[in-house]
C-alpha cells in the first residue's frame, strides 16, 4: 500500500468497519466511515427507551478481559488502556434449560466438569460416551489454548506452540472430516443428549449434519457455563474467558468510534453509498447520497451479495470469486422483545438460552422455510441491568427476549403481526420467570424487517454467513484492485471478536500490498 496517505472510504460502522478505519487512520491515512443509518454500531448498537437500554446483538462476548485477544486490538487501534481495562465485566456464565432438564452452574463450586457429572446422573447409559466425549474436548481445549497463546507471542515461543499444535492435532484428527451429527452419533445415543452440545448451532442457523465436528467444543466452552472454571487453576494456560460489556455494546462502538477519530477519521451516518466505481479494474470512488467521492481504497463491511452484486456488478468479478459468493448459506434473522419491567426477574443468572425442542435439524429447517415458530422451540432471555445497573432506572431492570426467526415469514408479515408474536413470546418467557407481561412498563419490539433497514440488507442474516463445511467465505482481498472485503460475510467469520481480528488481518494485508 505504501507510505503515501491515501483517502479511504469504509463501507458500514460496525465493528469491523470501526476496526478497519481506525487501523487506516493510525497509519496515516485520511479515512471517512459511511454508515446509511442514523446512529454508528450495525447490531453492536445499543437502544434506550424511557431510561431502560438493551443491546440490539452480542450477549457474552469472548476476548476482551485484560490481555485478551478484543482487548489487545481496542489497544492497538488507540482506545486508552484505562477504558479498555474498564469495557469488560468480571467473566460471567450462562445458563441451559431444556424442556426435561436443566444446567444451571452450583451454587458450590465442583469442578471444571460439574456439567460431566451432572449429566451421567441424568443419563447413567451414556457414562462411556461422556467419558469420551470429554476426552476429546480437553484436547481440543488444548489447541485452542495453544492457539491463544501463540497470538500473543512471537519468536521461538510463538514457533514452539505452533510445533506443540501440531502434535495434539494428531489425537483429533480422525474427527477432522466428521460433521458435528457423525460426532455427536459416536459418542451418544440419545437425542436430549446430543441436544445438549448441538442445540446452540439453532442460532446460527446451521444444522449439526452442516457443522463440522472439530467446531463443537469451540460452542461449547465449559467455562461459559461456570466463570469459577477461569479461576480455578485446574488447568494452566490461557483459558476461554467470558464477559459482559458494561453499560451495553454501544461502549465498544464508542470506543472504537472515539479511537477512529481521535486518529483523523471521520464517521457520517444518513450516509448511504450505492455504488462503488472502478476504472481500469481499481476502485476509483464511492457514491454517497448520490454524490461520487474519491477513494483510493475502499474497504466493504456489507454484505457480500451487497457489496459485490449490487454496489459493484458482478460482472468485475472473476467466476471463482462468484462461486464462493454464490455458495455461501446466510444465517437467518431473530424476534427481539425488549422490555423495561419494575422487579427482578426470577432468573438464576443473568443469561439463559431456553430450548423448547430437541431437534435442532427440524427446526433450522423450518425458519429457513420462512415457518416461524412462535417462541415454542425456544429462546434467550438476557438481564443486562444485572451486570450493568445504569442500564435500567433505581428498582427496575431491562430484559431482553430474543429468538431465533426466519427472515421473511412465509404468508405473513412481520409488521402486521409484530405485537401478537410479541405477546406471545413473552408467554413463552413467563413459563419459565413469572411476572414479566405485569411488571412491564416499557415495551421495544425489533423484528427482521428491522434489522434489514438497520443493516440495508435484503436478506438479514444475524450473524454472517452459516458455518457450512467445506463453505468458504469470500476473501479480504478482492478480484478489484483497492477494493477490500471485511466484516461478518469475509473470511474471518462472524462475531464481535471474529470481526475484530478480521478487520484487523485484511488491514495487515493492505499494508503487505
Amino acid at each position: 500500500m505504501g507510505t503515501e496517505a491515501k483517502r479511504v472510504a469504509v463501507i458500514g460502522s460496525g465493528m469491523a468497519g470501526l476496526t478497519a478505519g481506525a487501523f487506516l487512520a493510525r497509519d496515516g491515512h485520511q479515512v471517512t466511515v459511511y454508515e446509511q443509518y442514523p446512529e454508528p454500531g450495525g447490531v453492536t448498537a445499543t437502544i434506550t427507551r424511557n431510561g431502560f437500554s438493551w443491546d440490539l446483538g452480542p450477549l457474552l462476548l469472548e476476548g476482551f478481559g485484560p490481555a485478551e485477544a478484543g482487548a489487545r486490538i481496542l489497544t492497538e487501534i488507540g482506545v486508552p488502556a484505562d477504558r479498555v481495562r474498564n469495557l469488560a465485566t468480571e467473566p460471567s456464565d450462562r445458563g441451559i434449560v431444556f424442556p426435561d432438564f436443566a444446567l444451571w452452574r452450583p451454587a458450590v463450586y465442583q469442578g471444571s466438569l460439574w456439567r460431566k457429572d451432572r449429566l451421567e446422573r441424568l443419563f447413567p447409559e451414556e457414562a462411556r460416551g461422556l467419558d469420551r466425549y470429554y476426552r476429546f474436548y480437553r484436547r481440543m481445549e488444548r489447541l485452542v489454548t495453544l492457539s491463544r497463546r501463540s497470538e500473543a507471542t512471537d519468536g521461538r515461543t510463538a514457533l514452539l506452540d505452533r510445533l506443540r499444535m501440531a502434535l495434539n492435532f494428531l489425537p483429533v484428527k480422525r474427527f477432522s472430516s466428521l460433521s458435528a451429527a457423525e460426532l455427536m452419533e459416536r459418542f451418544f445415543a440419545s437425542e436430549k443428549l446430543r441436544a445438549v452440545y448441538t442445540g446452540i448451532l439453532a442460532d446460527l442457523m446451521v444444522t449439526p449434519a452442516e457443522f463440522p465436528a472439530l467446531g463443537v467444543p469451540l460452542f461449547n466452552i465449559e467455562s461459559a457455563f461456570d466463570a469459577r472454571i477461569v479461576e480455578s487453576g485446574e488447568r494452566p494456560g490461557p483459558r476461554s474467558v467470558y464477559r459482559y460489556i458494561r453499560g451495553g455494546c454501544g461502549s465498544l462502538v464508542s470506543a472504537a468510534q472515539d479511537a477512529l477519530v481521535a486518529a483523523g477519521g471521520v464517521v457520517r451516518t444518513s450516509a448511504t453509498v450505492t455504488r462503488i466505481t472502478t476504472e481500469g479494474g481499481r476502485a476509483t470512488s464511492v457514491v454517497v447520497n448520490g454524490k461520487s467521492e474519491p477513494a483510493d481504497i475502499v474497504v466493504s463491511t456489507a454484505g457480500a451479495r451487497e457489496t459485490f452484486y449490487e454496489l459493484l456488478g458482478a460482472d468485475h468479478l472473476t467466476s471463482e470469486y462468484r462461486t464462493v459468493i454464490d455458495g455461501q448459506v446466510e444465517m437467518e434473522s431473530v424476534f427481539m422483545v425488549h422490555l423495561g419491567v419494575d422487579r427482578e426477574p426470577a432468573q438464576a443468572s443473568a443469561l439463559c438460552y431456553y430450548y423448547g425442542r430437541y431437534d435442532v435439524d427440524k427446526g433450522v429447517r423450518d425458519i429457513r422455510a420462512g415457518r416461524y415458530h412462535d417462541g415454542e422451540d425456544g429462546f434467550v432471555l438476557y438481564i443486562p441491568s444485572r451486570h450493568s445497573p445504569e442500564m435500567a432506572p433505581p428498582g427496575h431492570h431491562a430484559v431482553k427476549i430474543y429468538t431465533v426467526a426466519p427472515n421473511v415469514i412465509q404468508g405473513a408479515d412481520w409488521e402486521d403481526r409484530k405485537e401478537k408474536y410479541a405477546d406471545h413470546l413473552v408467554s413463552c418467557a413467563e413459563k419459565h420467570v413469572p411476572g414479566l407481561a405485569t411488571a412491564t412498563r416499557t415495551r421495544v419490539i425489533v423484528t427482521p424487517a428491522d434489522f434489514r433497514r438497520r443493516v440495508r440488507q435484503h436478506h438479514h442474516s444475524f450473524g454472517g454467513i452459516a458455518p457450512v463445511r467445506d463453505r468458504p467465505n469470500p476473501s479480504y482481498r478482492t478480484p478489484i484492485r483497492n477494493l477490500w472485503f471485511a466484516g461478518s460475510q469475509s473470511e474471518g467469520g462472524g462475531g464481535v471478536l471474529g470481526v475484530m481480528k478480521g478487520a484487523r488481518a485484511a488491514v495487515r494485508a493492505m499494508r503487505e500490498q
